[in-house]
């Protein structure tokens, strides 16, 4: 039973930054299909970058493969045979990758960064950034899977040791390193209130 007192976010969409490569480790590989079949068992709608390649594209047969939603959100440029997903849901093509994020984030209720390259982290610290600034208030996680991002998140500590980022805005980031652990965290989470300078009403 919900009681007032207890701060639950609704996470109808997430959107899903990870990998266009399979990588090298299985047990990344195979968590990111887990993801998606746990999206979809739990009626979380997936929005993600379209592709049907590595483990963007194990996320997606995830939710397919279990009857749930996944939403591709792809720039024109990258809709070639060789990259795109055909069977999803629903596929949105944009101009480029600047509106690509964009449509990502207006679709999605929370974001989740699994393994990753270049791209991933991009995605990962443009939306933090976004959180930091409060342009939204959404939960962001960090699917740690078999132990991926630790040395990002000891990065992470020791901006923080070194006075370049502030404690409040690291704890914008949510670890956990399985998907039923994450979700939780996030539907827990508690946005932060939006910072005095950025008020311009204030006088």
């Amino acid at each position: 039973m919900k009681t007032h007192n207890n701060y639950k976010n609704n996470l109808k969409s997430i959107a899903v930054f990870c990998a266009s490569s399979e990588g090298m480790d299985p047990v990344i590989f195979e968590e990111a299909y887990h993801v998606g079949a746990y999206l979809a068992k739990n009626n979380i709608n997936l929005v993600y970058g379209g592709s049907k390649l590595g483990l963007m594209g194990q996320v997606a047969k995830g939710v397919l493969d279990n009857n749930g939603t996944a939403i591709g959100v792809i720039p024109d440029f990258l809709k070639t045979k060789e990259v795109v997903h055909t069977g999803l849901t629903q596929l949105i093509t944009t101009e480029n990758m600047h509106q690509r994020k964009l449509k990502m984030h207006d679709l999605s209720e929370g974001f989740i960064a699994l393994p990753g390259g270049f791209g991933t982290l991009e995605e990962l610290f443009e939306i933090l950034t976004w959180g930091q600034l409060g342009l939204h208030k959404h939960p962001i996680g960090i699917l740690n899977s078999n132990n991926y991002y630790d040395d990002l998140l000891a990065m992470m500590d020791k901006m923080v040791a070194k006075g370049l980022l502030k404690k409040s805005n690291m704890d914008l980031v949510l670890v956990a390193n399985t998907i039923e652990g994450l979700i939780e965290k996030m539907k827990n989470f508690k946005p932060m209130p939006v910072p005095k300078w950025m008020n311009k009403n204030q006088t």
